[in-house]
């Protein structure tokens, strides 16, 4: 104990003589420190980290840019309502459904994605467009889809809010007012296909409802009789096959706008 003692006075005795004073603070050389800087503040580094900033932004809003400006929304609520009325819980799964649904979506897209490709970013790997112009430039397929599948209603529920100057052409609707209008549309789109898919299904649930009670086995869920038969109705006809053609056929031969 004294032994720990002592070493712990002679140790606080050569830190206060290895001390710098005040007075030899100034003369000794300073501890070299790291400074972490985002650009040296000229005008060309400030554009490029604001650039940066920019292209972060637009990556994490991504999805969003796939879910809401693509045929991504009907698709996955169509094939859920499939999975719904089939009353199979959770199959498919939803990784198949949503990747299922991701391949549809590239390939209705193709010709729109092809057109944004050769408009804005080829143009602007050569040179040819600014930033900003090469985004204008790939709005403009983007917008001309949406536009074709936007229900003029759905359009002028949000060009009233808007409260701005009534646009001339599809190219002077804002992003802001056609993005939400086309979510809209899709939605009730994807909800009136649902329910004419729901349709025969809830057909078959009835016919075995009704008849486990008339045979007085009420204490049988009805769900359990109905669903080999709904399963072998949906094979019979090829269900899959159906639903992925309507959904094609709903936007035009080939995909695309």
């Amino acid at each position: 104990m004294e032994h720990g003692m002592r070493f712990a006075i002679l140790l606080a005795a050569a830190l206060l003589i290895a001390w710098p004073s005040p007075a030899d603070a100034g003369e000794r050389t300073a501890i070299p420190g790291v400074k972490l800087e985002i650009g040296s503040g000229a005008p060309p580094d400030v554009a490029v980290t604001v650039q940066l900033l920019v292209l972060l932004t637009v990556l994490s809003l991504a999805p969003a840019i796939l879910i809401l400006m693509t045929a991504f929304t009907r698709i996955v609520v169509v094939l859920s309502f499939v999975r719904m009325g089939l009353g199979t819980q959770q199959t498919p799964p939803n990784q198949v459904l949503i990747g299922l649904a991701l391949f549809l979506t590239f390939y209705v897209m193709a010709p729109t994605f092809t057109q944004v490709y050769h408009q804005a970013v080829v143009p602007y790997l050569d040179g040819k467009l600014s930033q900003e112009a090469a985004l204008k430039a790939a709005a403009k397929p983007l917008k001309a889809f949406m536009a074709k599948h936007t229900r003029e209603k759905d359009l002028r529920l949000f060009l009233r809010y808007a409260k701005g100057p009534q646009p001339k052409s599809i190219d002077d609707i804002p992003l802001r007012v056609l993005v939400p209008a086309f979510v809209l549309s899709e939605l009730k789109t994807a909800f009136q296909i649902g329910f004419l898919l729901f349709l025969p299904f809830l057909v078959i649930d009835m016919i075995v409802a009704s008849t486990l009670m008339a045979m007085g086995m009420m204490m049988l869920p009805p769900v359990m009789i109905s669903l080999p038969f709904k399963l072998l109705l949906f094979v019979l006809v090829d269900g899959w096959y159906l639903v992925v053609e309507s959904l094609l056929a709903g936007y035009g031969e080939g995909g695309g706008a």
